[in-house]
């Protein structure tokens, strides 16, 4: 999970985030939005209303089940458990990360 952390981190730095469930939402909308990252504690509430958000506007979403909201919001510099990734590149790079992450550990 460190490729992720470092690739929140890039993708901070290069503006391409939008943090907290109002600004996804909005990102969502706005056809912005390439990929929904959701921290392993964020209310079942908010979990169910923003991938609600992220079908209705046909944006994949991903469940970091290994990383919590203090681990997201470390990585990118601000207290957050919904992140909207909004680049096409940073979007694909995170699913390689989560995938191969996820190959190791089943091993």
């Amino acid at each position: 999970m460190n490729k992720v952390l470092t690739l929140l981190g890039f993708a901070t730095k290069a503006g391409k985030l939008s943090y907290g469930f109002d600004a996804t939402r909005t990102a969502l909308s706005q056809k912005k939005s390439k990929l929904l990252l959701i921290a392993n504690d964020v209310s079942p509430k908010s979990k169910k209303e923003i991938l609600f958000f992220g079908e209705k506007f046909k944006t994949d979403a991903i469940v970091l089940e290994n990383l919590d909201m203090a681990t997201v919001s470390h990585a990118v510099g601000r207290k957050c458990g919904i992140i909207s990734v909004n680049d096409t590149d940073f979007s694909n790079g995170l699913i390689s990360a989560i995938n191969a992450g996820r190959n190791l550990n089943d091993k």
